[in-house]
């Protein structure tokens, strides 16, 4: 009986967002929750006709008396042009939306100060991150034209994105956080990290000062032993754990034995991309999966926060399975352990780095992103690509990857 009450919530929330449309009735009717309110979520006004859609339940943010929706939007569209996307989100109660200073151009950002500027009382129950590089100076600045693009005057939890090296979490980088903290500039300081996971989750493990870290974490990167010390080492000190990368796409095109996984789950009823989403937030160590719609697509929105309204848990063999599925199709898979590349082939350090430009371009299927990250590489480093002796990092590749001739793949589609 609870597996048809569910299915039924379900239905019913699919038909409301589908009539709904992309306009902002349903935020009028007070359907955006308050962040540390879970029991205000998504509550229709009793004197309408429109059914109640169910609520995006909420985990908190570790050690913090603070919850968020265990979905987020990853913004890494033309917010400016996709403005339908950010409207449904909300309407979806998807109020966590993550940013960063470069995706799309900046277009990613203002796109969100155009909603706030329109709506400015939303601010206040929304968590927006952002992220940039660079030392502590570079990133005050890139944070000021954040709030410029956004119209706010604060972040909720700021990244230093794309940790290459632990050393980066240096004395410099605390003091600037904490300042920032005391001039109410954000409130939660993190970073983000797609290779070499397992030591930088240990690395801020150790800090004391770490608030949040945005990991890759999908049904490949659970698998191994040293990531799960890594994430249960940060949750024991109440680091905030996000998961990116969910869906584990590869950077070789997708193969016939993916159908695999698409039919298995079909026949329990959920799409590939929604097992890939319930499997990570199974671990309940993970406060939010965030997740990026398809170039923008609302479609990918809804299907994506169907997967976390839905209850129905995956069993023991769903997870075995995804287990055996990640043994037998890893070798289109990068999982970004880096220091293996950077060892075998010390004349390339951007080996992992390429690697994922290349999943953004094959699997992503955004083409313009892909070639716009791979153009801010070292010059010398494009090229000379092509001259570098791969064959030891082939070798040493846990997943067997033909690193060599996706080199060769990247620079032809990527330069």
């Amino acid at each position: 009986m609870s597996n048809e009450k569910n299915t039924i919530n379900r239905r019913n929330f699919l038909k409301t967002v589908a009539a709904a449309g992309a306009g902002s009735a349903f935020l009028s009717k007070g359907l955006l929750a308050d962040a540390n309110d879970a029991n205000d979520a998504n509550v229709a006004d009793p004197n309408t006709a429109e059914p109640k859609t169910p609520k995006i339940p909420l985990r908190k943010f570790g050690k913090y008396d603070y919850k968020i929706p265990a979905f987020s939007l990853g913004v890494m569209f033309n917010a400016l042009e996709q403005q339908a996307v950010l409207r449904k989100a909300l309407q979806l109660g998807v109020h966590y939306w993550d940013c960063a200073y470069s995706y799309a151009n900046g277009n990613a950002e203002i796109g969100i100060g155009k909603i706030l500027e329109k709506q400015p009382e939303l601010r206040k129950k929304m968590f927006l991150t952002s992220k940039s590089g660079g030392t502590p100076g570079e990133l005050e600045a890139c944070l000021r034209e954040s709030f410029k693009r956004m119209n706010t005057d604060y972040i909720d939890l700021y990244y230093l994105h794309g940790l290459r090296n632990a050393s980066q979490l240096n004395d410099d980088l605390r003091k600037w956080a904490e300042d920032a903290k005391k001039r109410k500039l954000i409130k939660y300081i993190g970073f983000t990290t797609h290779s070499n996971m397992a030591d930088h989750l240990l690395a801020a493990a150790q800090t004391g000062w770490i608030d949040a870290v945005m990991t890759s974490y999908n049904y490949n990167v659970m698998q191994d032993t040293k990531m799960q010390e890594a994430v249960q080492a940060c949750h024991e000190k109440g680091i905030a754990l996000i998961a990116m990368k969910t869906q584990a796409q590869r950077t070789r095109q997708r193969t016939d034995k993916e159908q695999e996984l698409i039919d298995y789950f079909t026949k329990k009823g959920f799409t590939e991309g929604q097992a890939k989403v319930k499997v990570v937030l199974q671990d309940k160590r993970f406060c939010t999966a965030c997740v990026g719609v398809g170039r923008g697509s609302i479609e990918h929105l809804v299907l994506g926060v169907d997967a976390v309204l839905d209850k129905t848990p995956l069993d023991e063999k769903d997870v075995a399975f995804f287990a055996e599925y990640a043994k037998k199709n890893c070798d289109g898979y990068c999982a970004g352990c880096s220091q293996i590349c950077e060892s075998a082939a010390p004349d390339m350090p951007y080996v992992a780095d390429i690697m994922r430009y290349l999943m953004y371009y094959n699997s992503y299927g955004d083409r313009k992103m892909a070639r716009d990250l791979f153009a801010q590489l070292p010059s010398a480093t494009k090229a000379g690509l092509l001259n570098v002796d791969y064959s030891l990092a082939e070798a040493k590749c846990p997943n067997r990857l033909p690193i060599r001739s996706l080199m060769r793949e990247a620079a032809k589609k990527l330069a």
